[in-house]
């Protein structure tokens, strides 16, 4: 039997590092191209720290290689408002790059990783595929052109995951701040009342679906996440019982907390960006019938095992963690900015 070969954008990073674990784990060989180093050494493993947009580098990678598969993970975040123009080149530039030598040199089946980004507005209702994108930032409208731009092909089925939140343990960026407050015993701040629910998809959950993509034989968009998704309070009440954490959930006003976030984006001193400042206080959870219908995934995870597991990971790594120099978004802990004060006062 022929030895599978992929190709992973986006390998060291949170995803791609876990994804390209499992392939090599499970007998594939794969190149992995990422802006970041490699950390990870494998005798199946070939790893290439450059750009996706750099021309000559992907000539190079795809003339010398022979790829059953491509797993487009790379994408860059919206952290700070300077690096938004490289961002649209990343995400946008940079799939019409991936989409270009895949159709050149023959490569038939493509994964994208989508975001719940495409929205940032409450919805009563499970939000299935058909439900139009509305971005509200350049993260999701990066990722709905990059959409577009794939599913334009008539040469390389792509099937699209649209996820929300990645958990794994290791998660960070703006969790890190949750994990903060919860190992230091102080207030976790819900806007409003916190029976609103927000989904998360397990990352292992996320390989699984990505290996029955691989190899379906249409280009399709699924949604993809957690099942029996709890609320804010449930959540957070779960894991401080767990982590045996004298943490208490307490509540801001919805309109005047919102109002204050806006203020500190505009302002610079705030991590949170247009999608998480409106989705922190709505209700977001995707409709996974599809998924589960044509190609018979099922999640495996809860959203509070989940984030307990990645709170876990902090609390038994935290001296490592706040030492790292030059990590990954996902892999290094946000900066507070202003919630420094509400830390202050918790």
């Amino acid at each position: 039997m022929n030895k599978k070969k992929y190709l992973v954008t986006g390998g060291a990073g949170f995803f791609g590092s876990i994804l390209k674990k499992y392939l090599l784990e499970t007998g594939c060989s794969v190149v992995s191209i990422d802006l970041e180093k490699e950390e990870t050494s494998h005798e199946g493993l070939f790893a290439v720290q450059g750009d996706i947009c750099d021309e000559k580098l992907m000539e190079e990678i795809f003339s010398k290689n022979v790829f059953d598969g491509i797993f487009h993970c790379a994408a860059l975040l919206a952290h700070v408002r300077r690096d938004l123009p490289r961002l649209w080149k990343s995400n946008v530039d940079g799939t019409a790059s991936v989409l270009r030598f895949a159709e050149k040199y023959g490569v038939e089946q493509l994964i994208f990783l989508s975001t719940n980004c495409l929205w940032a507005k409450n919805f009563e209702e499970p939000v299935r595929e058909d439900e139009a994108p509305a971005p509200v930032e350049i993260y999701g409208r990066s990722k709905w052109e990059g959409e577009k731009i794939l599913l334009a092909s008539r040469k390389v089925r792509t099937v699209i995951f649209r996820c929300p939140t990645i958990m794994d343990a290791g998660r960070l960026g703006l969790l890190g701040i949750l994990f903060a407050f919860l190992d230091e015993n102080r207030k976790l701040w819900v806007v409003g009342d916190g029976k609103n629910r927000y989904q998360f998809i397990s990352a292992m959950d996320l390989v699984d679906a990505c290996m029955k993509g691989i190899v379906y034989p249409h280009s399709e968009i699924f949604n993809i996440g957690s099942d029996n998704v709890l609320s804010f309070n449930e959540v957070y009440s779960y894991v401080i019982e767990k982590a045996a954490s004298r943490s208490r959930i307490a509540h801001l006003p919805r309109k005047g907390a919102i109002l204050a976030m806006k203020l500190c984006y505009f302002l610079g001193i705030s991590p949170l960006g247009p999608y998480q400042y409106k989705m922190i206080a709505s209700n977001f959870v995707f409709d996974t019938a599809k998924i589960k219908e044509k190609l018979h995934w099922h999640p495996t995870r809860s959203n509070q095992e989940m984030l307990l597991d990645a709170y876990n990971y902090y609390r038994e790594n935290k001296d490592e963690i706040l030492n790292r120099k030059n990590a990954s978004a996902h892999r290094s802990v946000a900066s507070m900015g202003v919630i420094r004060i509400l830390k202050f006062f918790s």
